[in-house]
């Protein structure tokens, strides 16, 4: 695959590095993939993460494979050195933001408002909690997290699976030409709308000199879509939803070791 002219792997962390069938309470990658990642680097192909974590949590799956960074966060708003230094930042506007949460409120939901480093919201719940372990931060509730003096780089409306369609149905007609709205299970999510793993991994790859043709993205989820969508081969997992299957080139086949099996064939 080297001979392909492959120079740089992009990786999704959850659902991609971290397989849902392998969340565990430390919530690192297997041995196998590890070991995988490892042999990419050991070949001459770099490694970079691009995850909907904020940076601790990004960074603590970068130490733990040995990257050397950088690394993109909060699904594209924020690109981190290891170090903790912060080379990219696209902060929402704070009208729009202030509408949605103005919806949030209406729809009597709890809502979160967030930049790299603190996660804000009004109201507690375990997706909230299971956010800041994943994420390396200890949530913040308080009634009134757009008063907290943070300056975000989005806000989310937190509903459940069954309303949050709906909700992003909504905020894509009110909102869709000046924000990017991701459509999670649990949680509609408004950042600005250069804010994307795509954007910001173009970034990443202008610094390094390397063009996106040589550029393999592996994700699973809507945030993963302008990624993969960017990248000269964008690969999605067995079990992605609709918009990384969409933007994808290819699917991964569906079996438990699917990425290690394929970023071994990267290295080889």
């Amino acid at each position: 695959m080297r001979a392909m002219g492959v120079k740089l792997v992009a990786l999704d962390i959850d659902g991609t590095l971290i397989e849902p069938a392998h969340y565990g309470h430390d919530h690192t990658p297997t041995p196998r993939v590890s070991a995988a990642v490892a042999a990419l680097r050991e070949s001459g192909i770099a490694v970079v993460l691009a995850s909907g974590r904020m940076f601790p949590g990004t960074a603590k799956i970068a130490r733990h494979l040995g990257l050397p960074g950088p690394v993109i966060c909060q699904q594209g708003c924020s690109v981190h050195l290891l170090d903790g230094t912060m080379t990219h930042e696209f902060p929402i506007a704070r009208a729009p933001a202030l509408e949605i949460i103005d919806y949030a409120r209406q729809m009597e939901r709890a809502y979160e408002w967030f930049n790299p480093l603190r996660y804000i919201v009004s109201q507690r719940s375990q997706a909230t909690d299971h956010y800041g372990v994943v994420s390396g931060i200890t949530p913040e509730y308080r009634p009134d997290p757009e008063n907290s003096g943070v300056t975000p780089t989005g806000v989310g409306v937190i509903s459940s699976r069954t309303e949050a369609n709906g909700i992003h149905r909504s905020l894509v007609s009110h909102h869709g030409e000046a924000l990017h709205i991701l459509d999670f299970p649990e949680v509609t999510v408004a950042v600005a709308p250069e804010a994307n793993k795509g954007h910001a991994l173009s970034l990443v790859c202008a610094g390094l000199g390397i063009d996106r043709h040589g550029v393999v993205a592996i994700g699973d989820s809507v945030n993963d879509a302008a990624m993969l969508a960017w990248a000269g081969l964008g690969v999605a997992m067995p079990h992605s939803d609709a918009y990384a299957l969409d933007a994808a080139d290819r699917v991964l086949e569906g079996r438990e070791d699917a990425l290690a099996v394929f970023l071994e064939h990267l290295a080889s």
